[in-house]
């Protein structure tokens, strides 16, 4: 069976920078439903539509395909009284730009502690990074009618090859 819209995909991959330093391992198979469920990268999706099981590809992502680029105004400092007692860099946070609509929140990730100040950042780690995507396809099957439904993969697993 070829990958194709509304079919469940298993990919075995990884996730370098342009330098080949890994970035992710992949040490868990990626499943998702393929035809533009906006479970995977666009990009990533173009290239696997039509392939079959055991075969690779590799796709080089420029920010914008992948995780955007890096917003400086996505980066706040805020008084450290206003945390919790236990914060460490590395925690992360769910609130608002300044100035946005009560909708419009961003997960934070603490960068720094420091004179009485903790500095968040609301970009995606890997944001403003380009990167190179190499998976091998190895599973494909059709989706559900709950799956089609629902807009993603719920059993996790893609048995059938």
């Amino acid at each position: 069976m070829q990958v194709a819209k509304n079919t469940v995909v298993t990919l075995d991959y990884n996730v370098t920078d342009p330098d080949g330093v890994l970035v992710d391992a992949g040490e868990d198979p990626l499943v998702y439903l393929h035809g533009g469920y906006d479970d995977i990268f666009p990009k990533i999706e173009e290239a696997i539509q039509g392939k079959s099981v055991g075969e690779t590809v590799k796709v080089k992502l420029q920010p914008d395909d992948a995780f955007g680029e890096y917003d400086s105004e996505l980066v706040q400092m805020e008084p450290r009284e206003n945390f919790p007692e236990t914060l460490e860099v590395g925690m992360q946070f769910e609130g608002a730009p300044e100035g946005s609509g009560e909708d419009d929140f961003v997960l934070y990730r603490v960068t720094d502690i420091a004179d009485g100040k903790v500095v968040l950042d609301g970009n995606h780690p890997l944001a403003g990074t380009a990167l190179v995507f190499t998976c091998t396809v190895t599973a494909v099957r059709p989706a559900s009618a709950e799956e089609l439904a629902h807009g993603h993969v719920h059993d996790g697993e893609c048995d059938d090859e």
